[in-house]
């Protein structure tokens, strides 16, 4: 869409039209100590063909040989005809499907790939999707609260192993709310969390949240924490990767009755790591809760004909209702990413994907065993894993991941930038589109940054 300024006559008409002196009076319900002030580190405008210029070194600086970094995003092959398909004109120019009589084919497709998270999670709805795992599980956060009738707590208990970049997100969304966001202590021989969480209580929470995997690529004991949540009147929130699911037990089997919300990214289904997005959040829950999920649901009904058909339903957001008894403000239906996860997952089926993420496990195995002979390099964490593993250095990460970035190699993320007390360590991942070449290169090129630094 282009954008057509308006002079300072039409700006003058139009307030004068609406009442008020100034642009500046339209934002005056804002307070003080949020606004952002003068822009001062803004730079000078620049021409159309500089930018272009700016934008290509700047793309350029992305491009990597090799990259084993995983930590929330992974690079998964996908199938040429996931963005052939997703890239038709029916697709890249739908709008949010208002009109359900213009919309069945939208309507479709996110049905669809409701249907397929729901199996995928063991849940029993899914939503029509929000922006990003990190968003969802702050909208999961906010609906376990609104939800919970058992605890009326504002305090959230989040094992400390969830994704630390999930956490922030949800921190900053629902600190405003009043809602305190408490960690439970992973331990330092297993990178897990102890899951008799000795020292809480879970009565004085609205709801646990469970990363699967966690953020050091282990399995957490999902069956007795999730019991001890529910037998306190906690619920459960499952932050989950959802290729992993393909081969381990879903969230909704979780202990006795499983997790009452779970939520996390659907970018390993088709969608590029792209430089940090866009993604696409995925939010699932058990019918019990289905009227405080926030954002959309399509429902499948039957037209005066008895035909098949697509509609919006349980339409809890700003748009359809009022402001303040909307679920949310903040959700949307990532249209195009919702089709490209769709589209994969209809040509992977559970054989493909389950098929993809055992190629991943394997992998990881492959490579742990290649680097077991590198003076001072071993696994930090025992415990079994997917396809992500905490690699302990004899020295900084920083350092080893600079000399092997040198070599065309990122060999993971420096845990050091989430806990100092993981300095040495890196978190390193393995999908299907390694090869044993690229696994032979990866130890080459540790062992060679371990002697240089």
């Amino acid at each position: 869409m282009p954008f057509v300024p308006h002079t300072p006559e039409d700006e003058r008409i139009m307030l004068e039209r609406i009442g008020v002196d100034s642009i500046e009076a339209l934002f005056d319900e804002i307070p003080n100590e949020l606004r952002a002030g003068v822009l001062r580190q803004t730079p000078s405008a620049i021409t159309e063909m500089e930018l272009m210029q700016l934008m290509n070194r700047r793309a350029r600086r992305d491009e990597v040989e090799l990259s084993f970094i995983g930590a929330g995003a992974y690079e998964h092959h996908i199938p040429a005809a996931v963005w052939d398909l997703v890239s038709r004109g029916e697709f890249m120019t739908a709008y949010t499907p208002y009109q359900a009589e213009a919309s069945q084919g939208t309507l479709q497709v996110i049905y669809e790939f409701q249907t397929m998270m729901s199996r995928l999670t063991g849940m029993d709805v899914a939503n029509a999707s929000v922006y990003e795992g990190g968003s969802a599980l702050a909208e999961a956060t906010l609906m376990a609260v609104r939800a919970n009738k058992k605890n009326k707590s504002n305090r959230i208990l989040a094992l400390g192993t969830v994704n630390p970049r999930y956490l922030e997100a949800t921190r900053n969304i629902v600190s405003n709310q009043d809602i305190e966001v408490d960690l439970a202590p992973w331990s330092d021989a297993t990178g897990t969390v102890d899951p008799s969480l000795a020292g809480f209580d879970a009565s004085e929470y609205a709801a646990i949240v469970i990363g699967y995997p966690n953020f050091f690529g282990g399995l957490e004991d999902v069956d007795a924490i999730t019991d001890w949540a529910h037998a306190g009147g906690a619920l459960v929130i499952g932050a989950a990767n959802p290729m992993a699911l393909a081969l381990l037990r879903p969230p909704g089997e979780w202990g006795e009755s499983g997790a009452d919300i779970v939520v996390g990214d659907a970018q390993p289904f088709g969608i590029p790591v792209a430089s940090g997005g866009p993604y696409c959040g995925f939010m699932c829950c058990t019918t019990a809760l289905v009227r405080q999920m926030p954002g959309r649901i399509i429902g499948q009904t039957v037209d005066l004909d008895g035909r098949r058909g697509f509609a919006l339903t349980l339409q809890a957001r700003e748009q359809h209702i009022r402001r303040a008894k909307a679920t949310s403000n903040i959700c949307t239906n990532q249209g195009l990413l919702v089709t490209a996860a769709t589209i994969y997952m209809s040509l992977m089926g559970d054989e493909g994907i389950a098929s993809v993420a055992s190629q991943c496990h394997q992998g990881l195995g492959v490579l742990l065993s290649r680097i077991e002979g590198i003076d001072g390099v071993s696994r930090r964490f025992d415990g079994p894993v997917f396809h992500e593993a905490v690699i302990r250095l004899p020295m900084p990460a920083s350092e080893v991941l600079q000399h092997m970035a040198a070599d065309g190699v990122l060999g993971g993320y420096d845990l050091g930038e989430v806990d100092p007390a993981l300095a040495d360590c890196m978190l390193t991942n393995v999908t299907e589109v390694r090869t044993e070449a690229d696994l032979d290169r990866f130890a080459a090129c540790l062992q060679s940054a371990v002697r240089a630094a």
